[in-house]
């Protein structure tokens, strides 16, 4: 089973890593793209509203993978000071407090991605919709909230740090 886990998480880190690279090097390409071009007197039209969006999907498609890597800030400081069951207990109760964080997260961002499709709401000037981005970034939340429960399970498994 954890052999499947592992190959699973792997193959979903590269997965949102290209698609939150890709979409970070498309909002790069399309500042200085919009840069050249207004020096030139021809600005991109629609170009404040596609960094926007696409800078929803490089934060939303890259916490997951943060998560797998443990790039996140750890209070270690607190952590030192227990004993090895103690530091499990405390990492077992954040991750369950992240859980239920990004499940409400998720959950929010599905009912806004809902009423988003409903509505028809697009943005003002290039009429992009904004649904598959609420969506996409509500999954990722959800992909979390997995990170997580395959981090507890790590952790009463002695495999964790």
């Amino acid at each position: 089973m954890d052999g499947f886990l592992d190959s699973f998480f792997r193959v979903m880190k590269k997965v949102l890593s290209i698609i939150g690279g890709t979409a970070l090097s498309l909002m790069m390409f399309l500042t200085v793209a919009d840069i050249i071009m207004r020096a030139a007197g021809r600005p991109i039209l629609g170009t404040y509203e596609m960094v926007a969006l696409l800078l929803a999907v490089v934060i939303g498609f890259t916490i997951p993978t943060v998560s797998l890597d443990r790039g996140n800030v750890y209070m270690e400081i607190v952590l030192e000071r227990l004993s090895k069951r103690g530091k499990a207990l405390m990492n077992t109760l954040t991750r369950i407090l992240c859980i239920v964080l990004f499940i409400v997260i998720g959950y929010n961002l599905m009912m806004v991605g809902n009423e988003l499709h409903a509505s028809g709401e697009v943005s003002s000037t290039l009429k992009l919709p904004f649904f598959p981005i609420a969506y996409g970034v509500g999954v990722c939340c959800f992909i979390e909230c997995l990170v997580f429960i395959f981090d507890i399970v790590k952790i009463w498994r002695g495999q964790y740090e």
